[in-house]
């Protein structure tokens, strides 16, 4: 077994075809299928099962994958360590909950990065299952996710089962957003009864470990709110919130500097006693980089600009 054999079976696997893992190894299948075979003789498993419908990973290989995929990014970091000047490019990969003082920060970030050097981020806004898969199964370095703090124990247990390290970062009681065009934005504080006639703009894919997706769609969202539009990405909602007076949402605080390019307030909501945390996370063992260490530094600094 070998560097390439490992390469090998993560390609298969994200693929899910022997034929196309083949292409994008510029080598033809046989030698792909033989170099799968003997991999999984000299391990004694087997990695993949093939069907009618593709390739599929089975239990073992899963396990396998993890491994791989953490040896094969651990070799990227040392090749990244030791290559010197301008041909090293600054490597940054985060996953993060759809929050607008996370954005502030990363645009702070980016403004700091040197850029006569190459340059190779990625910047994913998802939930938090997506955001601990993108860094066990996709490469992503690290991970700010957000649950409520009565899920802190389920939270943890999957933190330690995949080998995570945690830190949290932020803690907050969501406040609701509107437009200062909005009846109800002239209120200093809010009841849950305030929102009953309003139209709620909520992310449709909240996520709790051991919960189905309906009865963490029950913790998340409000049952006294019978209007609610359901978006996935962070873009539209200030279109929605500018363009239809009713509409509000639940987040985490802004910084002034959006609330007053937007027109918008934020305003607490006495009645909403929950309590969220945003937690930093990455493999255990993974040195952070001077990226990583900026990155961090701007969220901190975004957070206490974000204080109500």
């Amino acid at each position: 077994m070998n560097l390439l054999h490992l390469k090998y079976a993560v390609e298969v696997a994200k693929t899910k075809s022997i034929n196309q893992a083949a292409k994008n190894l510029y080598m033809n299948q046989p030698n792909l299928s033989r170099a799968i075979k003997e991999l999984e003789d000299s391990l004694g498993v087997n990695l993949f099962r093939r069907t009618s419908k593709g390739i599929i990973v089975t239990p073992q290989g899963e396990e396998f994958l993890v491994h791989a995929r953490n040896i094969l990014d651990q070799v990227d970091e040392i090749e990244a360590m030791y290559k010197q000047g301008k041909s090293s490019k600054q490597r940054f990969s985060i996953s993060v909950p759809r929050a607008t003082y996370i954005s502030a920060a990363f645009a702070e970030f980016i403004k700091l990065i040197d850029q006569t050097k190459p340059i190779d981020i990625f910047y994913k806004e998802t939930n938090s299952i997506r955001a601990i898969q993108n860094i066990l199964q996709s490469n992503y370095q690290l991970a700010i996710i957000r649950y409520q703090e009565v899920f802190d124990r389920y939270y943890e247990t999957t933190f330690n089962e995949n080998g995570l390290s945690y830190e949290l970062i932020n803690e907050f009681s969501y406040c609701i957003l509107m437009s200062k065009g909005n009846p109800l934005s002239y209120k200093k504080v809010l009841e849950a009864s305030d929102l009953e006639d309003g139209v709620e703009i909520a992310y449709g894919d909240p996520y709790v470990p051991a919960l189905s997706a309906t009865e963490a769609i029950k913790e998340e969202f409000s049952t006294n709110i019978n209007k609610r539009i359901n978006i996935y990405e962070r873009g539209s909602q200030f279109d929605l919130l500018l363009k239809v007076p009713n509409t509000f949402m639940r987040v985490s605080p802004l910084p002034q500097e959006y609330l007053d390019k937007y027109n918008l307030v934020q305003i607490p909501c006495k009645s909403d006693k929950r309590i969220y945390r945003d937690v930093f996370i990455c493999k255990k063992g993974y040195q952070l980089t001077d990226l990583d260490k900026l990155f961090l530094k701007k969220v901190k600094e975004a957070i206490e600009a974000s204080k109500l």
